[in-house]
């Protein structure tokens, strides 16, 4: 039976990957990923000649018979998504789930590093020793129903936003949170512009519209416990 590795790539800055991720991305028989264009690019700025297949959402069953026969040739298969860790909001799971059904035998095996949960959680300075991690809201059915639980939670809360969505998010927790609990978003994480505003609800969301031109980029959305 082959391996079945499962890779963590860089959130932005494309040093922020690990000699071990870089050793199992150049032995891989193959790397299936979220878009072959995003992944090219690491692999390039590295000189990684492995091919890439296309891994994502919308993945077909043929795509999951064909990792499977991968696997049981003896092949090494590499799962990565476009930054991060891969499974962590993120479609990988139906895959990982049918290998470890279908081929209880084969060795999965995680190459840890970059991951925009731990990255906010290390910089945000919040009270977070517990935490809820929320992945990304819906956008609609359920949505107001999650931020009653956020308030109510004793517990930090976590999530992660797209920027047309951000000022919609902080709009709807000015409206639930109460007193002076604090909220921090952080964007950018590891790039150029990484910056990370807190305040109380009342004051992101006034920072944020009061400079629109850093409502860009996927944001990470903490709300400090009680």
């Amino acid at each position: 039976m082959g391996t079945f590795s499962i890779v963590a790539t860089p959130i932005g800055n494309l040093e922020d990957i690990t000699l071990r991720a870089l050793r199992v991305l150049k032995e891989a028989d193959v790397i299936f990923c979220e878009d072959t264009r995003v992944t090219g690019k690491l692999l390039s700025h590295y000189e990684i000649k492995t091919p890439t297949k296309r891994y994502d959402a919308h993945a077909s069953d043929a795509r999951h018979t064909e990792i499977l026969e991968r696997l049981e040739k003896g092949q090494r298969v590499v799962l990565v998504t476009d930054a991060g860790t891969p499974c962590i909001s993120d479609p990988g799971f139906k895959i990982i789930n049918t290998v470890r059904k279908e081929l209880p035998d084969v060795t999965i095996e995680a190459i840890p590093g970059a991951s925009a949960l731990t990255s906010a959680l290390s910089i945000a300075g919040l009270a977070t020793s517990e935490f809820t991690f929320l992945g990304f809201l819906p956008h609609k059915k359920g949505r107001e129903t999650l931020f009653r639980e956020i308030s109510a939670s004793e517990r930090a809360m976590v999530f992660y936003e797209s920027p047309h969505r951000l000022m919609k998010a902080l709009e709807s927790l000015t409206k639930v949170l109460e007193g002076e609990r604090r909220v921090a978003v952080a964007r950018e994480l590891t790039k150029i512009y990484e910056t990370v505003v807190r305040g109380t609800a009342v004051e992101v969301f006034s920072y944020f519209e009061n400079h629109p031109d850093e409502v860009r980029g996927e944001c990470v959305i903490i709300v400090e416990g009680v």
